[in-house]
């Protein structure tokens, strides 16, 4: 059996892929696994880190705000695509896999579109609540469209195939349960908040953080861990300049990074962070109320809608982006932190939607076309 997976340029993308090779490579080791992904992209690092064959292609993405340094860049992004679709037929011609699976980001596309060309099935998994461009341009072609939320359906083709598979989280993430964790921490019965805006920090979460994280070291009505990231170093002189005196203030820990994020996700019991699709599956996999406070800043705006798709069924708080202020967050957090009833209902109806089969659900999606073509 040979499996062509293809996606990359954000970990959104790049870990569904590796969970979903995991996957197969577990139920028949001797499958041959090959990654397509982008030179410059996470793709290049974690696909070999896992043990998977990786080879590159060219691809960008074109900016909208027409710069001379963007117009340089899409002119760099129209000499990609005009040479993608030669690149890829190479790939497919040497590596002759069985089925492709895309999992999103520039390179699915011209990977996908040409393994229907030249005969080979595809599949597409789609982690979030609003599909992107590549997954409703490439889905008439599909055999079938995987699901991370049902939502999804709603704005795509009534008439195409779906499954609703979620998305494939850590292992280690459902390995804590919360005592546990909370003993391994230090952490007492006081509120333990976690918030964090990703590996290289999101600076209006930041920003607004600073405020409750001033009033917690001060009144130590709650506990909070909060991983400011890699741009996001002037938090810790900010609070600095503000008196806190971080090392003495237990109740508060301010990291750039939290490593051991499976132990502290499992002991909060208010999250607070973006909406990136696989934090959220994670979130519902481990029942935690959560403020959401979504990303502006990607394609089709789909972070608002993997939010709301909480919101919707009462598992989580929004706040956007354009009216986030310190005040607003700090009253937000005081409402939900200090009413155990309504903490609970959220976590209850997070953990509803959980998927927790989600591996299972897209290996049997990926089984029965292997068997539909023969190749199983």
């Amino acid at each position: 059996m040979k499996v062509l997976m293809a996606g990359g340029g954000t970990a959104g993308h790049i870990n569904p892929a590796i969970a979903i090779a995991d996957t197969i490579r577990r139920k028949h080791p001797d499958a041959e696994i090959m990654f397509v992904g982008t030179v410059r992209g996470m793709e290049s690092r974690l696909v070999p880190m896992a043990g998977f064959e990786f080879t590159s292609m060219p691809v960008a993405g074109f900016q909208r705000k027409l710069t001379p340094e963007n117009i340089k860049r899409n002119i760099r992004a129209l000499y990609y695509l005009a040479m993608s679709g030669s690149r890829a037929a190479k790939i497919i011609r040497d590596f002759q896999p069985d089925i492709a699976i895309g999992t999103g980001g520039y390179v699915s596309g011209p990977i996908l579109r040409k393994a229907a060309q030249m005969g080979v099935p595809i599949l597409i998994h789609e982690q979030n609540a609003f599909p992107g461009v590549t997954t409703k341009m490439l889905s008439r072609y599909a055999e079938c469209v995987m699901l991370a939320v049902e939502d999804a359906k709603k704005r795509m083709d009534p008439k195409l195939k779906f499954v609703t598979t979620g998305n494939p989280v850590r292992a280690e993430i459902l390995e804590y349960d919360k005592q546990t964790a909370r003993r391994e921490l230090g952490v007492d019965d006081r509120p333990l908040i976690v918030s964090f805006g990703g590996s290289l920090g999101a600076e209006m979460v930041n920003k607004s953080m600073l405020d409750l994280l001033e009033r917690s070291a001060r009144k130590r009505n709650y506990q909070h861990i909060h991983g400011y990231g890699q741009y996001g170093k002037f938090v810790v002189t900010e609070l600095l300049r503000r008196k806190v005196k971080l090392k003495k203030s237990k109740n508060i820990d301010v990291r750039e990074y939290i490593n051991d994020m499976p132990r502290v996700m499992a002991a909060a019991d208010l999250v607070i962070c973006r909406a990136g699709a696989m934090a959220l599956s994670e979130i519902q996999a481990l029942g935690k109320a959560a403020i959401l406070i979504p990303s502006p800043n990607v394609a089709e705006n789909h972070q608002y809608y993997n939010a709301m798709a909480m919101v919707d069924r009462d598992a989580a708080e929004i706040i956007e982006e354009k009216d986030l202020t310190p005040q607003k967050l700090t009253a937000m957090v005081d409402s939900l932190a200090g009413n155990r009833k309504k903490l609970e209902e959220m976590s209850a109806n997070a953990r509803k939607m959980a998927i927790l089969d989600s591996r299972e659900r897209i290996y049997d999606v990926v089984h029965d076309v292997l068997k539909k073509y023969g190749k199983l």
